[in-house]
């Protein structure tokens, strides 16, 4: 997983780095979690969102974009209760019954359903556990994940959707004895058996399995990207302590756009380097040498990095 503040050249990275391994025989998947799509871009090839797209110039890769909007009402769809149905009732007594349901859980502009957490950041641990969960041929996923704030809930995904797992779980047998009340009182039949318990029990398994995954070092690592300026150094700092109190390793930083000690440089571009030269002295201190992190430098490139060529060659500073 790679992450860091916004700008930094998270995708830039991540895409580096998975044309590396695939060119070096993995199969690998790279996925992007960030709503404001920038991986086809990168490649310099058009993605269809939500669809898994082969990359012809770089055997064994593949490249995926979620697309929210497909999978929305699937997510939706998980807390959507509707009395009416589930009591076998319509006319005035499914009415009333359906107004004392939402008294209880009030209503909103999705209809008759819980809220669930941060949208994007849950279709996002979505495809994390779809991955984790089904057979797939890849050898390395990579996700190329939004900036910190989305990423942090991100991460606190499997506490907060176990818990809020759990209290549907408790809601739905709460209704259930209820409903099978009113169904006793005004002879309401099933229609069609309801399997919701099971479906949400399968979920919250398939969460605790994620995220013992996710804090496995064998299995997972998480990749700070940042750049040598005080703010990034404070919000990276912040970074590293949510991956330490979520349990995610974290062993590499990738200090980006760096200017280099062999470029002829005007009078501001001097000065910038300077305050980078400071402020990686900082990076190494708390970063490297109190906590023993990887810190690996990558430097400014006067033009963007995008398409296959370059990313290869902005690889070759990643990987060593």
């Amino acid at each position: 997983m790679f992450g860091g503040k916004g700008g930094v050249g998270k995708t830039t990275c991540a895409t580096s780095c998975a044309i590396w391994a695939a060119e070096h025989g993995r199969n690998t998947l790279i996925i992007s979690t960030d709503p404001a799509h920038s991986l086809g871009d990168s490649l310099g090839i058009e993605l269809k969102l939500g669809e898994l797209t082969p990359i012809d110039k770089v055997k064994n890769l593949t490249a995926l974009e979620i697309d929210p909007q497909k999978k929305v009402t699937e997510l939706q769809g998980i807390a959507e209760i509707n009395p009416m149905k589930d009591l076998g009732m319509d006319g005035m007594m499914g009415e009333m019954v359906q107004g004392m349901f939402e008294g209880m859980i009030g209503d909103n502009e999705q209809g008759k359903a819980l809220n669930l957490p941060g949208i994007d950041e849950t279709l996002a641990f979505g495809k994390v556990l779809e991955y984790i969960e089904t057979d797939h041929d890849f050898d390395l996923i990579i996700f190329d994940t939004a900036p910190t704030g989305h990423t942090l809930r991100l991460l606190g995904l499997p506490e907060t959707l176990s818990s809020w797992i759990g209290r549907m779980l408790k809601f739905r047998l709460k209704l259930g004895k209820f409903f099978g009340k009113f169904k006793g009182l005004f002879g309401g039949e099933d229609t069609q058996p309801d399997n919701s318990l099971e479906v949400l029990e399968k979920m919250n398994n398939s969460i605790l399995r994620a995220r013992a995954d996710l804090t496995d070092p064998k299995i997972n690592s998480f990749v700070i990207v940042m750049i040598p300026e005080e703010m990034a150094i404070a919000e990276t700092g912040r970074l590293l302590n949510e991956l330490i109190k979520f349990g995610i390793p974290n062993s590499y930083i990738i200090v980006n756009q760096f200017y280099k000690d062999d470029l002829e440089l005007c009078a501001f571009c001097k000065s910038r380097r300077a305050m980078q030269k400071r402020n990686l002295k900082k990076i190494n201190n708390i970063f490297k040498d109190k906590l023993g992190k990887n810190v690996i430098i990558a430097p400014l490139y006067k033009d963007e990095i995008r398409e296959i060529d370059t990313l290869k060659e902005f690889g070759t500073h990643l990987i060593y």
